[in-house]
């Protein structure tokens, strides 16, 4: 497989759940910094990638403050992040004819690494129909990771079937953990990939961005 650039990514942003820890409604959208979390998100990725895309689902009206399309999920009854991914596939395969992998995202995981796209494109250079998910601490982040296009139909087929697990799925095809260090600031050390599910974690987010250098 030739070397991918940002020109065959797509980044998608996951935003199709429920966020029942966070008491429901967008947590994406709750105030973070000068914005909202989904905005930093997309600027921590924006950079990285060829287009963005949101997955949600609802009245897509909400996020226009956000000038990206959002695709909600094509397999009904809120089945899980996989659902979020095969959506992006599919809105990759319609609109962005170059891309050949997305590189999804959480919605609430503010402070992505600035070369998570590079890396993990890397890592998965030579596996073209792998998945390459990020690690940190030794824990795997299945919402994170390197989409081959090509796999959407079956994607598609295992949901239908049934299948919720990320890791089930992606080990069929070969999971490749990538590792990425935790940020060190301030005499603390911050998983790049920590994400606020809940009030308390969002109010240790808006903490650790007062941390962040500008």
């Amino acid at each position: 497989m030739s070397a991918l650039t940002r020109d065959h990514i797509v980044g998608l942003i996951l935003a199709g759940g429920q966020s029942r820890r966070m008491g429901g409604g967008d947590k994406g959208l709750l105030p973070f910094g000068h914005g909202t979390m989904l905005a930093h998100v997309a600027g921590r990725l924006v950079t990285q990638v060829n287009s963005i895309v949101l997955n949600a689902n609802g009245d897509p009206s909400r996020f226009s403050s956000l000038g990206l399309p959002v695709a909600r999920d094509t397999i009904e009854g809120f089945p899980g992040p996989l659902a979020g991914v095969l959506s992006g596939l599919r809105w990759a395969a319609q609109n962005a004819p170059e891309a050949t992998h997305v590189v999804s995202v959480s919605a609430d995981a503010p402070f992505l690494p600035a070369d998570l796209v590079v890396r993990l494109t890397a890592a998965a250079a030579s596996h073209p129909t792998s998945i390459a998910l990020a690690r940190s601490g030794g824990e795997l982040h299945p919402v994170i990771g390197l989409w081959p296009v090509a796999l959407a139909a079956d994607l598609e087929l295992e949901l239908r079937a049934g299948i919720r697990k990320v890791l089930r799925w992606t080990e069929k095809h070969g999971t490749i953990p990538v590792d990425f260090d935790f940020i060190e600031l301030a005499n603390e050390r911050i998983d790049p990939f920590f994400n606020a599910n809940t009030p308390e974690e969002l109010d240790e987010a808006r903490r650790l961005l007062e941390l962040m250098p500008a």
